[in-house]
């Protein structure tokens, strides 16, 4: 099982990728059989094939920057959640995307399910955020 600290490293990690918009990086850290609901009420992505896609036409496309606002909070049962901010161009606008993510890891240290909580209360122009 993953250790609290693991979990802590990766979706850190994760945020920094975000980040970068380095999705060859994002790919890496999830699970060939893992699942991506973004956000939480949309069809889920199964399988990293579909992952890959989500990321490339979403994140690859929208030149967005990424920022953790809070702690980690990881749980010994290989699960954590980390709320963090998106500043992308919202309808031509600059805003921020207020999310919080939650992820489950397999035995491998691998993203096995990610559920990202954000809908459009949670978008704010970027000098509010």
């Amino acid at each position: 099982m993953i250790s609290p600290q693991q979990v802590q490293q990766t979706m850190a990690r994760y945020i920094e990728l975000v980040d970068a918009c380095d999705i060859d990086g994002i790919r890496a850290l999830y699970a060939e059989n893992a699942t991506v609901e973004d956000p939480v009420g949309s069809p889920q992505h199964v399988g990293i094939d579909a992952i890959d896609r989500f990321y490339r036409e979403g994140l690859g496309k929208a030149n967005a920057r990424a920022r953790q606002t809070g702690p980690v909070s990881a749980s010994h049962a290989g699960s954590g959640a980390v709320p963090f901010c998106v500043d992308i161009l919202w309808n031509g606008s600059p805003c921020s995307i207020q999310v919080i993510d939650v992820m489950e890891f397999d035995a491998e240290g691998r993203i096995r399910s990610m559920k990202a909580f954000w809908g459009e209360a949670n978008v704010v122009p970027r000098d509010q955020s």
